[in-house]
């Protein structure tokens, strides 16, 4: 089978597309013929070993060299290919959609996927539309729902409003009864107000840190701001939740980029700040994605999809969201 292959860390020159032996499901996977892929911000970092602390912390994900999958890509949506052994629940011709994460192998004619990581695809949407849903929507799930647990009537503002994880936090927000604002630039700012937001901050004209407007939940996707500055603006019983982000350096990769953040908030929170609620590593999962599929089946929520490249041009994608901050999502076809 076709399948985009990097056995060594660097820029997107790095991926090739080449033969590989297909995958053979085991005990409790699935094989998939995968007919569309998303492009995710985590493929630019695990593809150039950025940032060099997640070489460390990450030992799942990052090798010495190069990443310990050679296949990148982790959502997708297609169709069930054949069961392993104890599967039951699924059958060749269903149609699903899910999230390999640290397995990865998305971005290949087939895909060997765990039952922990796959539901069934969501009626009425295409393949490219479904493959954009799983990792960017379960972190703005889990973010509001879990972490923030926004309520009806409260005042939440998404900085990184028309990224991947934005677009979907803008509208769950909205469906949980939320006051949105969305930080964005302002090419963008339409785009979030269509997705339901209440008001569009443009982050070149205006520093929502340094307003004088107080939010009930603020949730970070951008890490350009320090932790003193986004507690500012929250309310007495504020939530800050910070969930990695950054953008690429483009060259060498940095030693704490985005992660700087993240531990300055994970330090808070343990000495005690209640305001600070760090995003917690998200495994995939099959009860969040059967969520997502009711939002989406109902029209609640809908992805967003900027750009579509085939197989052969997955390099020039994961450039593209890269290096170009591409807006909403970035998704291969098959």
């Amino acid at each position: 089978m076709k399948a985009i292959v990097q056995q060594r860390y660097g820029s997107a020159e790095e991926l090739r597309l080449i033969d590989v032996d297909a995958p053979v499901p085991g005990e409790g996977e699935v094989l998939v013929r995968v007919r569309a892929a998303a492009v995710n911000a985590r493929d630019w970092h695990v593809m150039r070993g950025d940032p060099y602390l997640a070489r460390v912390l990450m030992p799942s994900h990052f090798g010495p060299r190069g990443p310990r999958r050679a296949v990148r890509g982790s959502d997708f949506a297609g169709v069930v290919e054949a069961v392993g052994p104890g599967v039951t629940r699924f059958e060749p011709g269903d149609e699903v959609y899910g999230d390999l994460r640290e397995d990865d192998g998305a971005f290949a004619e087939l895909a060997r996927v765990p039952l922990g990581c796959l539901e069934r695809k969501p009626a009425g949407l295409t393949f490219e539309q479904a493959a954009a849903v799983p990792l960017a929507g379960t972190t703005a799930l889990v973010a509001l729902r879990d972490v923030a647990g926004v309520r009806p009537g409260e005042t939440v503002l998404v900085n990184g409003a028309s990224g991947g994880v934005g677009t979907f936090a803008v509208q769950l927000a909205k469906a949980f009864g939320a006051h949105v604002t969305g930080v964005c630039s302002p090419r963008n700012a339409g785009l979030v107000m269509e997705l339901g937001a209440d008001e569009a901050i443009d982050y070149t004209r205006e520093d929502f840190t340094r307003a004088a407007r107080r939010y009930d939940v603020i949730l970070d996707l951008v890490a350009n701001h320090t932790l003193r500055d986004l507690l500012r603006p929250l309310t007495p019983g504020g939530r800050l939740v910070t969930a990695g982000g950054g953008t690429s350096a483009g060259g060498r990769p940095r030693v704490f980029g985005p992660m700087a953040l993240v531990i300055r908030a994970q330090l808070s929170a343990r000495f005690g700040d209640k305001r600070v609620h760090p995003m917690p590593n998200v495994p995939p999962s099959p009860a969040a994605l059967a969520t997502l599929r009711g939002h989406l089946e109902s029209g609640g929520i809908t992805p967003v999809l900027d750009r579509t490249f085939p197989l052969t041009r997955a390099a020039e994608a994961v450039r593209y969201l890269e290096i170009d901050h591409a807006r909403a999502k970035v998704v291969i076809t098959v």
